[in-house]
């Protein structure tokens, strides 16, 4: 593969004005609504004062529960629902369940030292940095400021307090560093272990490409941290989560606890327009097998890095099955490798209108409530296919 990590930028390319525009405008919407939506008591807490129920509740829950001295229960449906309404000050239809391996309970035990509030923007707003700084870096410009503060999905991730902007940092890092710092780079892909349904096309890609240091060195990582969990948690936690992963799976998948329109993946989409669960399993698995080959063929290619980059961070969404709408935050990433393309040897005609269609359909998911996101990935796909087959290589 290309040592080179990316073709340098001429700085004499500005910003095209109605992506810089549009941009500003999204940053002004997320930057503007958070204030206003706390002090309307649109967020975090309701206008009695009492938690609004959201996906935040069960990561400070479950640090609650590892605080105890209980981090097996944090699995437990039943016991983190009593530990979230007791928090929240209100009960809820259903459940916020603890579906994460042992390692990033030590996330939501350091959270849950902290009051709820406190916890939750903080998270919000620390994971945000590396966010940043990856977006930055990856754009090679202080644009790169603009189009990460101004991606759609910000709003969704911030307003349920999710992880959206530490799996986007840690993807990120993994691709920036991988050409130029191959053991930083398989920190990232170790650490990104924490979400194991992106663990399929990073092995693929690395084989592919030959990055063994970056494989290896990631398989430390997540090991270690397996582990240090262990030695931290115990193995009962270990044993909680292997027992309660195939109840939420059975729950997410088969029986459609969360409508199907909240997932963004091609099994949700079938479902959502009533397709069995076997139908929607045939997709899936041939989405999966057609990514893979096609990620194979672009790895070791001799496509550009930035483009390989890209595919990888959109493939990883499109292969699994469980992707909600704060998991698009990721998109972001093979978005930034795409504009620092364009900013460098222009944008192709239909680009920028692409583009614009995705922030669409990321912005105006609530209206349709459908599985909008998975059309945003297909665009983006597309847009890196098309530079792959027709671009400068």
């Amino acid at each position: 593969m290309n040592a080179q990590v990316f073709d340098p930028i001429p700085q004499r390319n500005a910003v095209p004005p109605a992506l810089f525009n549009v941009c500003f405008v999204l940053f002004v919407i997320n930057a503007a609504f958070f204030p206003t939506a706390y002090v309307a008591h649109w967020w975090i807490t309701d206008p009695s004062g009492l938690g609004i129920p959201t996906d935040f509740v069960n990561v400070w829950s479950a640090g609650k529960l590892v605080l105890d001295g209980h981090p097996a229960w944090a699995w437990d449906w039943d016991i983190q629902k009593r530990v979230q309404v007791d928090l929240l000050g209100q009960t809820f239809a259903g459940h916020f369940a603890w579906h994460y391996p042992p390692p990033f309970l030590f996330v939501a035990a350091f959270l849950a030292q902290f009051p709820y509030q406190v916890a939750f923007i903080g998270w919000a707003a620390a994971s945000l940095v590396p966010y940043l700084v990856v977006m930055r870096a990856i754009v090679g410009r202080r644009f790169g400021w603009l189009l990460a503060a101004a991606f759609p999905v910000v709003l969704t991730n911030v307003l349920v307090g999710q992880n959206g902007f530490l799996t986007a940092s840690l993807v990120g890092g993994m691709l920036i560093l991988l050409p130029t710092r191959p053991v930083l780079s398989g920190i990232c892909l170790g650490l990104l272990s924490y979400k194991p349904q992106y663990g399929l096309l990073f092995p693929v890609a690395l084989i592919a490409a030959s990055q063994w240091t970056v494989f290896f060195t990631a398989g430390i990582v997540a090991s270690a941290m397996a582990a240090v969990s262990w030695l931290a948690f115990g193995t009962e936690s270990w044993q909680a989560f292997f027992h309660w992963l195939p109840m939420f799976s059975q729950a997410f998948l088969t029986e459609g606890r969360a409508p199907w329109g909240k997932m963004q993946s091609i099994f949700a989409l079938v479902r959502y327009f009533g397709g069995s669960e076997p139908l929607g399993w045939a997709f899936q698995w041939t989405m999966i097998a057609a990514i893979a080959m096609v990620l194979v063929l672009v790895w070791r290619s001799r496509v550009r890095y930035a483009l390989k980059a890209a595919a990888l961070a959109t493939g990883t969404l499109l292969v699994t099955p469980y992707l909600f709408l704060y998991d698009l935050m990721v998109l972001a990433i093979a978005v930034a490798f795409l504009v620092r393309i364009g900013l460098g040897e222009g944008f192709r005609r239909t680009e920028l209108p692409a583009l614009g269609a995705m922030a669409f359909l990321l912005m105006f998911y609530p209206l349709f409530g459908a599985p909008t996101g998975l059309g945003a990935t297909l665009i983006m796909a597309g847009l890196i296919a098309r530079r792959c087959l027709v671009g400068r290589t």
